[in-house]
């Protein structure tokens, strides 16, 4: 009888479609239908009409989609009319065939955001998310496209598809779901990121860590780690233990740290400063003390001329080259005391005689300066990291000059023997934007840094405002990298580690949407920071 009944509402459904497909005809049952003018003879017989079946619902109408609401904001989004994508209880997050080696970390952690399940290389169905490497171009480009009840995000590196999953888990964030439609989206500068100072305040390793994760969500991609300075030298040292201050990062808790940033698409960059801001080193050597010519100790610097400290710094560059396995290092070289004076010859004739030893009688001190900057650029070279330098370790009118491929991390034109930023580009160096005004994040405000905001950051700043408020011409915009937020821990009690991270929360916000997306933003400033908190 079960069997049979399931039959007859079958039929009775075809019967009703037909009766849909054919209108004018009278569907009637098998068993039971009104008589024809043929039947002769027929007993007449009166029944009663069939129920008329219950039209189909209407199929849904969608609205435009509109671009996801994402920090940075998305470059590219081509709308379309659908239900968009949310997360099910049976949906996953698969990688295509072929793509698990490269992919399976950005699925778990995308999969673990969501609240769904990882289904490796399973092929995807309805609901799923399915990430892939595949294209060319920028590799920190993407495409991400809601369709037919499924998210596909691709992208020609594991850089972009990871940074694709950065946009859905953020739509999903602010609305609860990602629109339909396609994003194609890439950033507009290659160095986005946060420089800390962890020489002057020990910042834990939890703390950085969690300060990388929220980078990633932004889609930054450099964490600079000033770990030398004046006040102390914080990552262990197997060649000089005894420069080494407490508390510190172990080596171990670096290659923790450096691990999750690789993961994360991040790349750490080390800097030990030199030849000034050595304070720390100086203390276990102080016959490496620069000396003017009464004697004086001068704060933080290295007698340059002397070859032993040379050979110090050069035994920790190649020590600590391996312990950062990304691809950029920092080699400081600002505020070397000796040429903040009037006249570096006459109170330094050891550095003078040095560099007119190397250079010839022309040769200055600020010569020898530069010869050291190419000195431990030639040791870190062969390791294939890019090199990095602060602009006012470059200088002009000498008789030598600072390698071409070292880039210029812009950060002052305050400094004496510090230039104006054209005067960098205007020699076809590479800039990166630090800008002081708006970037410094400087503890304790003091030298009149005041602590900058998001906002600012957001309504006036762009990566060509590398000095002051005044962009330099847009025919530069190639030959400027992108741009970091610094920490700066000068007053290190000012702020506790909770304050600082709370501090610094909006102005890399705001920084991120401008080195992705240098064009002034679509969102209002307040529209912006209620977005973040959504966040």
């Amino acid at each position: 009888m079960k069997r049979r009944r399931v039959h007859a509402i079958a039929t009775a459904g075809v019967a009703a479609l037909v009766t849909l497909a054919l209108p004018g005809c009278t569907a009637a049952s098998d068993e039971v239908r009104a008589p024809s003018p043929t039947d002769r003879g027929a007993a007449a017989t009166t029944t009663a009409p069939a129920a008329a079946p219950t039209p189909p619902a209407p199929s849904p109408t969608y609205a435009l989609s509109t671009a996801p609401r994402t920090i940075p904001s998305v470059r590219e989004h081509e709308a379309a009319r659908g239900p968009g994508w949310k997360p099910a209880p049976d949906a996953r997050v698969v990688v295509a065939q072929g793509d698990t080696a490269a992919l399976s970390d950005e699925a778990r952690l995308l999969a673990g955001e969501l609240g769904i399940k990882y289904g490796e290389s399973a092929a995807p169905r309805a609901g799923d998310v399915e990430l892939s490497v595949e294209g060319a171009g920028n590799p920190e480009s993407y495409t991400l496209t809601v369709k037919d009840g499924r998210v596909r995000i691709n992208g020609p590196d594991e850089a972009g598809v990871f940074y694709g999953t950065r946009t859905l888990k953020q739509a999903v964030r602010a609305s609860g779901s990602a629109p339909e439609g396609t994003v194609r989206d890439a950033p507009a500068k290659p160095q986005r990121g946060l420089n800390l100072d962890i020489a002057r305040k020990h910042f834990t390793p939890e703390w950085i860590k969690s300060r990388l994760r929220e980078m990633a969500d932004l889609k930054l991609n450099q964490l600079g780690l000033h770990f030398s300075d004046d006040q102390a030298f914080r990552i262990q040292s197997d060649s000089h233990p005894e420069i080494v201050s407490t508390p510190h990062l172990t080596k171990a808790q670096v290659r923790d740290i450096t691990a999750l940033a690789s993961r994360l698409h991040i790349t750490v960059v080390p800097e030990i400063d030199s030849p000034g801001h050595l304070g720390a080193v100086l203390r276990a050597h102080p016959d490496l003390q620069l000396r003017d010519v009464n004697g004086r100790a001068v704060k933080g610097a290295v007698d340059i001329s002397n070859p032993a400290s040379a050979k110090l710094i050069d035994d920790l560059l190649r020590e600590y080259r391996p312990l950062f396995p990304g691809g950029a290092w920092h080699l400081g070289a600002d505020e070397y005391q000796a040429l903040v004076v009037r006249d570096p010859q006459a109170s330094f004739p050891q550095l003078a005689r040095a560099a007119q030893q190397r250079y010839g009688p022309s040769a200055r001190v600020q010569d020898l300066a530069t010869g050291w900057l190419n000195d431990r650029a030639a040791v870190v070279r062969p390791s294939g990291k890019a090199l990095k330098a602060w602009n006012d370790g470059f200088f002009a009118g000498g008789v030598t000059s600072a390698a071409k491929d070292i880039q210029v991390e812009y950060w002052t034109g305050k400094e004496i023997g510090a230039r104006p930023p054209l005067e960098y580009l205007r020699e076809g160096r590479k800039l990166v934007n630090l800008n002081d005004e708006y970037l410094y994040y400087v503890l304790g405000e003091p030298n009149q840094f005041t602590y900058p905001t998001g906002r600012r950051i957001y309504e006036q700043w762009t990566p060509l405002v590398l000095r002051g408020t005044t962009p330099v011409p847009a025919s530069y915009d190639g030959q400027i990298l992108g741009g970091r937020l610094a920490v700066w821990a000068d007053l290190s009690g000012a702020q506790t580690q909770d304050q600082v991270a709370a501090g610094i929360r909006m102005p890399l916000a705001a920084l991120s949407q401008k080195v992705w997306d240098a064009r002034t933003p679509q969102l209002p400033w307040s529209d912006f920071q209620a977005l973040a908190g959504r966040l």
